[in-house]
């Protein structure tokens, strides 16, 4: 009787442990979200800037501001300042929240941002000034069918634009996993 006390009394505890174990971890991922106001800074068509904070709408990659395009003619066109440009106009009300709990590699927080019902990321892709990297597909996919912004003409999707211009090098995979375990352990 007091082995089988035992085994039930072992389990119990570690039920318990298992519990606890999961509600620290979920009010850690809870206070690692962050909510910040606008007005926003737009520094290109997919970061934004509220004081020394750089935030990083998630799920989409916008021209960079030095990044031309081809319009319907063949003419260059600055997708990338207009896709500033418009960010800039979406996040310039003081009831824009951006909200997000992960950061880039380079320190940026990766955001969702609003205003009221609006959804600024999807609508950045809507408009044909930024590409859908994961999210958005459907408003990609409008975008396209419609002939929107970069969708007009012709492009370079700007994650390999930055590479062939040098600004941006991907990391490899073991820098990103160490980057990922690193943001994961709270080391960053």
């Amino acid at each position: 009787m007091t082995r089988i006390y035992r085994k039930l009394r072992d389990a119990g505890l570690l039920l318990a442990l298992v519990f606890l174990g999961a509600l620290v971890a979920a009010r850690l991922e809870d206070s690692s979200a962050v909510s910040i106001g606008g007005p926003f800074v737009a520094i290109d068509g997919d970061t934004l800037a509220v004081g020394a904070e750089r935030l990083r709408l998630h799920g989409l990659d916008a021209p960079e501001v030095r990044q031309t395009c081809t319009d319907r003619r063949g003419r260059d066109w600055r997708c990338g300042e207009e896709a500033r440009a418009a960010l800039e106009r979406l996040t310039s009300a003081a009831s824009v929240m951006c909200s997000g709990s992960e950061r880039d590699r380079y320190d940026r927080l990766l955001v969702a941002c609003r205003d009221g019902e609006l959804d600024i990321n999807a609508r950045m892709v809507a408009l044909g000034l930024a590409v859908a990297s994961g999210n958005y597909a459907s408003e990609e996919a409008q975008a396209q069918e419609k002939g929107e912004g970069v969708w007009a003409g012709e492009f370079e999707r700007p994650r390999d634009w930055r590479v062939r211009h040098g600004v941006m090098d991907d990391p490899s995979a073991a820098e990103g996993i160490l980057a990922w375990l690193k943001g994961w352990l709270g080391l960053n």
